[in-house]
């Protein structure tokens, strides 16, 4: 048994990641920047030789994935379950607008502590129970030794990860930290049908 394996890629940069703008669900585009690190990195995860490549269907993972896929010679297609945390009412706030306006809730953020974001966002633990579903619908159609890609967004691909490798969310939180734009982890199925981390926060090394 060779094992199978899940390749977890956070989407290229956006302009409200370079303006520090909480995203959550709003589907924004990539940067000039994103389009480039998604460039950059398409080859080396081509080189992995994927069976499938499945994303968020939030335009900034879907432009993405595209970028891999066209590389790879496989198609992308599209799972909402791997789209990012919705956090509410900081969809398109700042950092400071949101310290500012939700103190309470941005004091529970500095502990790790877990929470519907923006009164009527999501959880982490919600996120991870989607994203974790739609891996494992993903699962079920690979063969042993094959490859998937999964293009999605910082808070959910760890989320993702820390669910599939059994390790607690909040745990997560403090050890791994969260995925650079266009930067991957890879998770591998273990004999007894486990999985582990193998690679955390890897990327082109020619990016930007």
């Amino acid at each position: 048994m060779r094992g199978r394996k899940l390749v977890v890629v956070r989407h290229g940069q956006t302009g409200h990641n370079a303006a520090g703008l909480w995203q959550g669900q709003l589907d924004v585009e990539l940067s000039a920047l994103g389009v480039e690190q998604a460039a950059a990195a398409a080859p080396y995860l081509a080189a992995l030789q994927p069976a499938r490549i499945v994303s968020s269907d939030l335009a900034r993972a879907a432009r993405t994935a595209d970028a891999i896929a066209e590389v790879a010679g496989v198609p992308a297609t599209r799972d909402p379950r791997f789209r990012e945390i919705h956090v509410g009412e900081w969809q398109g706030k700042s950092g400071d607008d949101v310290r500012a306006e939700y103190p309470a809730e941005a004091e529970k953020m500095l502990t790790g502590e877990d929470f519907r974001r923006g009164i009527s966002g999501e959880s982490v633990a919600d996120v991870a129970a989607r994203a974790l579903a739609g891996a494992e619908a993903l699962l079920d159609t690979l063969s042993d030794g094959e490859v998937a890609i999964i293009v999605s967004h910082g808070v959910a691909a760890r989320a993702l990860a820390a669910a599939l490798c059994d390790l607690g969310q909040h745990q997560a939180w403090q050890v791994l930290g969260g995925l650079g734009n266009c930067h991957w982890a890879i998770l591998g199925e273990t004999a007894r049908g486990g999985w582990r981390i193998e690679g955390w926060n890897l990327r082109a090394p020619d990016a930007r």
